[in-house]
């Protein structure tokens, strides 16, 4: 589960040009995103384009040709605060705010006085529901709250190929997998992982357009291991990973949705979102994620 610290909020991930005027290839860069300072940060949706070259390796781990990556970047002097802005909404926005508690008013009893105002020698008491007695209510404890912020689609778009971009000096693209996994087996798919030089023990993210059964259920015991979608792709899970695994079609996509060509589709993105709340609202009752 995902907290928010009230100081500062550190990600690990790769180094790059959008973030460093010296790049320093396989690298961790820690970045600290102050949470109560960002206005030293400007906000600005101007964008720039950083086009990578990449090789396309088959499941044997062999070269058999190469693609570009051509996303939509942030500046450098405003790339941190549009990720961060982007990170603390999505963490933000999976917040359920339910969490309550009940003031002394709320707690059942304490309605009569538990002993005489005077000739007692004891400290006054008008109830055993007073927040200083065991069993009594809270002061100023929570009660449910929407905790959903709103941020621009067109700056969250940035915020996540920006996001991509900075790993991609640890990004590889591989042909589409699915067809050589007859049956679910584990053992076969850390294997693969080897040969794309992707280390079983640290944090990878693979994108793939569609997640086949035998594929997804190959993975699912590895737990350094995260499987997206487009339907699925966020933020965090980009920014903790060590390691991206793209397939080819992914690559695809993410030059048509986040390239320097694309073109904003509104109301597809209306329709998604609106679909993204009715399943959260079905799942209000038993969603894992769901935080306090």
């Amino acid at each position: 589960m995902a907290t928010l610290s009230s100081s500062s909020l550190s990600i690990s991930f790769f180094s790059s040009s959008i973030f460093t005027s010296k790049p320093q290839i396989s690298s961790k860069t820690h970045l600290k995103f102050p949470s109560s300072s960002l206005s030293q940060y400007p906000i600005s949706l101007s964008i720039k384009s950083e086009l990578a070259t990449l090789p396309i390796l088959n499941f044997s781990g062999e070269k058999t040709g190469e693609t570009y990556l051509n996303l939509k970047t942030a500046p450098p002097d405003t790339a941190r605060a549009v990720v961060h802005r982007a990170l603390i909404t999505h963490l933000q926005n999976k917040r359920r705010g339910t969490a309550s508690t009940l003031t002394r008013a709320e707690v059942r009893g304490g309605g009569r006085k538990p002993y005489p105002q005077k000739k007692t020698g004891r400290a006054r008491r008008g109830s055993q529901r007073s927040p200083l007695r065991p069993g009594g209510g809270v002061v100023f404890g929570p009660k449910p709250r929407d905790w959903s912020i709103k941020m621009n689609k067109k700056e969250k778009r940035l915020a996540l190929s920006t996001a991509i971009a900075s790993g991609v000096e640890n990004l590889i693209v591989v042909e589409e997998f699915g067809e050589n996994f007859q049956k679910p087996r584990t053992k076969d798919f850390i294997s693969a992982m080897e040969r794309w030089g992707v280390d079983p023990s640290e944090k990878s993210t693979f994108l793939m357009i569609e997640l086949e059964e035998n594929v997804e259920k190959s993975g699912r015991n590895i737990g350094s291991l995260k499987m997206l979608t487009p339907r699925s792709l966020n933020l965090f899970d980009i920014l903790g990973a060590e390691k991206l695994v793209f397939t080819t079609k992914a690559v695809d996509f993410l030059n048509q949705r986040y390239g320097v060509d694309s073109v904003d589709d509104d109301e597809d993105e209306d329709d998604n979102e609106e679909e993204e709340e009715e399943q959260g609202q079905e799942n209000d009752d038993g969603t894992p994620e769901a935080t306090e």
